[in-house]
């Protein structure tokens, strides 16, 4: 079962009205500038205009010319590739946040899973947690990229919402993640894989990951298959980020189901950020209608057979973006600058954490010279780390996950499975309960993800 299709909702039902317009529009985004600057090909994408706009819009965006052409010459062997960890980039096109740090941004608005636990209704328990999945996607906009971890980075996280939240860098070849956040109504788990394609000036992300929420009051398990990205305007033009397609979150304990639409940026910005679909029970029949923006608010309704509302309701809103900070370099919301701060870390944190990395520390005080030369020190690190493996005939054996012999499949290919092994929970009672109160100056405390002590990068 997918979603509504445009044929489908232009027939008539709730959503009629709202897509029929968007048809004379198409999918928006295929305008490339032939010969533009001597490069041939260069697909070029400006999200609030037309097809007259695209040259224009080349000559935007935060690359200087000299640099922008030059990676542009460099990149272009890697058209068509899977680049996830292909190729260094320039810290100035970063943020000064890793993909760790960009994981646990899903619990901002985690009152939500919250709600869902306490929630009688099957049908609303889905609204609430489909509601969650979509609130990310206001941050999962950004267009600077997150550091990569290096294998062994960690990322605590406490003192929001009653959760404990720990992330672990579980592979380098290919890049995985794992995390597991836990409260008093949930438990959230997730094994991440980015799969990607380059396009020469875009990406198509494929979040190739699965996502489990438990619900412990009836322990109700949620699984989350979330829609692609794509980045667009990578090296000429402003860039920008839209994640056209199919949102899918099942109910494994009852078959019920929630399958929302994110539409795609059509011309002058035509549907962009709108998501609509339905929750269905077991027997595919609908039951609430959904629908909002992600990057605004979602709202849904109660609605009949064929979709329509049901008489006698009327449309709730579930979910509203709360307020931002205005005129912020980096487009963080006050819960990303909580997640990059100490005050989010609990007490005698790990020394592997991703707020410790000198890189990402160097480029959020604004030394991108720094920056540039600390990353490059990690990497090379984590280079002849994996050259003592190799001498030695070790594999690395992540801390707090444990791999699995599970291999589950995704719309974008198959997925070794990590789960949690609980061990941070035994570590952090133990310190929680201890009764030392040495004060630390946590910016005295070196980075430390390494497996060896001292290997030379040489």
């Amino acid at each position: 079962m997918s979603g509504p299709s445009k044929d489908e909702k232009t027939k008539g039902g709730f959503f009629a009205a709202m897509t029929s317009g968007l048809s004379v529009f198409g999918n928006a985004m295929h305008r490339s500038v032939g010969g533009m600057l001597g490069h041939e090909g260069v697909e070029v994408i400006n999200p609030d205009g037309g097809k007259e706009d695209a040259e224009e819009e080349a000559h935007r965006g935060r690359w200087k010319q000299e640099e922008r052409d030059s990676y542009w010459k460099m990149m272009q062997k890697y058209i068509g590739s899977d680049i996830t960890s292909m190729v260094t980039l320039p810290v100035y096109i970063f943020e000064p946040m890793t993909m760790l740090q960009k994981m646990a941004e899903l619990m901002e608005y985690s009152h939500l899973l919250d709600l869902a636990d306490e929630c009688e209704d099957p049908y609303l328990r889905l609204v609430y947690a489909t509601s969650w999945a979509i609130s990310v996607y206001y941050a999962y906009q950004r267009t600077w990229k997150p550091f990569n971890p290096i294998l062994g980075e960690t990322y605590e996280m406490v003192n929001h919402g009653g959760i404990t939240f720990i992330a672990e860098q579980v592979s380098h070849h290919p890049p995985m993640s794992a995390a597991h956040g836990e409260n008093e109504h949930f438990t959230y788990d997730v094994t991440s894989k980015l799969k990607t394609k380059f396009l020469g000036n875009s990406l198509d992300v494929y979040p190739v990951g699965r996502t489990r929420v438990t619900l412990k009051r009836d322990g109700v398990v949620l699984d989350l298959v979330p829609p692609p990205t794509k980045v667009n305007n990578l090296i000429f033009g402003r860039t920008w980020v839209d994640s056209p397609g199919d949102m899918i979150m099942t109910n494994l304990t009852t078959g019920d189901k929630a399958v929302l639409y994110f539409q795609p940026c059509g011309w002058f910005g035509a549907g962009r950020y709108e998501v609509d679909g339905y929750v269905y029970n077991a027997a595919e029949e609908p039951k609430m209608l959904m629908t909002g923006k992600w990057n605004e608010s979602m709202n849904y309704q109660p609605c009949d057979m064929e979709g329509e509302p049901l008489p006698g309701t009327e449309l709730k809103e579930v979910w509203h973006l709360a307020d931002i900070p205005k005129n912020d370099k980096f487009q963080y919301t006050y819960f990303a600058h909580k997640i990059n701060s100490f005050d989010s870390a609990p007490k005698k944190f790990l020394a592997s954490d991703s707020r410790l990395r000198p890189d990402r520390y160097a480029l959020e005080n604004g030394d991108l010279s720094k920056s540039g030369a600390e990353k490059s020190r990690l990497e090379e690190r984590q280079r002849a780390e994996k050259r003592e493996r190799e001498a030695k005939e070790q594999n690395f054996t992540p801390r707090w996950f444990e791999l699995t012999e599970e291999v589950t499949p995704t719309p974008w290919g198959d997925l070794e499975v990590y789960q949690y092994n609980s061990k941070y929970t035994q570590h952090r009672a133990a310190i929680d309960s201890s009764d030392s109160v040495d004060v630390v100056d946590v910016k005295s405390i070196e980075f430390n993800p390494w497996q060896y002590g001292n290997v030379s990068a040489e």
